[in-house]
């Protein structure tokens, strides 16, 4: 199973803080996670086909073990801390859970 998170940083955020954070603290401890198999944080480039601006910064794409468990592991304390700090850079995230056809 895949979860996307989809989020735009805040006003007043440095990408390069924050990509800072995400290569330093957010992707060690997310895929270091038990139910996580896989996490990548990608940077948003461009709209294909047009001049528009993407509507989101970045996309997280975690492969994970199932809901439940990555549900579970989102109850530690350490993914709380994360949460915080992540808070710092961003207004949240869209969280979707996707099944494959």
């Amino acid at each position: 199973m895949q979860i996307i998170a989809l989020f735009n940083l805040k006003e007043g955020a440095r990408r390069s803080d924050y990509e800072s954070w995400a290569r330093g603290r957010d992707m060690p401890t997310v895929s270091g996670l038990p139910s996580v198999d896989k996490f990548q944080v990608l940077r948003s480039r461009n709209v294909l086909f047009s001049e528009d601006k993407p509507p989101f910064d970045y996309i997280e794409i975690l492969d994970v073990t199932s809901q439940a468990a990555f549900l579970e592991d989102c109850g530690s304390d350490a993914v709380a801390a994360l949460a915080k700090e992540m808070s710092a850079f961003t207004d949240g995230a869209t969280f979707i859970t996707t099944e494959e056809l």
